[in-house]
């Protein structure tokens, strides 16, 4: 069959469905009119002529159920979840930010023996002179290992300081004027320490007082330069 004959086939047969609906309809209101009950005396689908099962009619009187409007339930339900919602996480937030809970984690693993630097901004280096000056400022006092120490009351030596360069020794006085090393390194033992805590404000200290009389930029155990943050971790882990 030629397509456009086909397709004027079907239009044609959806105009003739079309009017049949329209006729119907006109016919049902026509009927409706001069019999408003023919409809309601009719059989129900799927049921006998007699009457519906009163099992299967609903009973509202026998209902549990409270009856609330749509608005108040509604109103009601959403301050009962927001009531649940804020205590739960009032709840969750208490325990997961419990006072205990909020000093974080500082502690370091630090090694037995701290070594803080402190290396010179000048190109020369730190000279022999300027140095034993600073150390005396300070109250450290040269040794017999020729380098220069913090003598506790007890007369024993709390820590130490060190030229950077190898063998690491300082020269006696006659030779000061004639010496210059690029840093020092100032190292504490902490665990042969009774207070292993006082002595290292101690050390901080004086190694800050040498470092703005000399000049010099301070480095920490792991030869980045020295913040508070790595100060009172240290002294957490001590």
């Amino acid at each position: 069959m030629d397509k456009e004959l086909l397709r004027i086939v079907i239009i044609a047969t959806g105009l003739l469905v079309i009017i049949g609906m329209i006729l119907w309809s006109y016919i049902k209101g026509q009927r409706e009119e001069q019999d408003p009950d023919v409809f309601t005396n009719e059989q129900v689908i799927g049921t006998s002529s007699t009457a519906i099962d009163p099992s299967l009619k609903i009973h509202p009187e026998n209902d549990d159920f409270d009856i609330i409007p749509m608005g108040a339930a509604k109103h009601t339900l959403d301050e009962e979840e927001e009531s649940d919602w804020d205590n739960g996480f009032n709840e969750g937030f208490n325990k997961d930010f419990d006072d205990d809970d909020m000093e974080p984690d500082s502690r370091l693993a630090i090694p037995d023996i701290i070594q803080f630097g402190v290396v010179a901004n000048a190109d020369e280096g730190f000279n022999g002179v300027n140095l034993v000056l600073a150390f005396q400022m300070v109250g450290l006092e040269y040794g017999d290992l020729k380098v220069y120490e913090r003598i506790n009351k007890h007369g024993d030596v709390d820590f130490g300081v060190a030229c950077m360069v190898e063998p690491g020794t300082f020269p006696e006085v006659e030779d000061l004027m004639a010496f210059n090393c690029p840093g020092i390194v100032f190292y504490l033992q902490h665990r042969d320490l009774e207070d292993a805590q006082t002595v290292f404000e101690d050390f901080v200290d004086t190694i800050k007082t040498v470092a703005k009389e000399l000049d010099g930029v301070i480095w920490d155990h792991q030869r980045q330069p020295l913040t508070e943050a790595t100060i009172q971790a240290i002294l957490l882990s001590l």
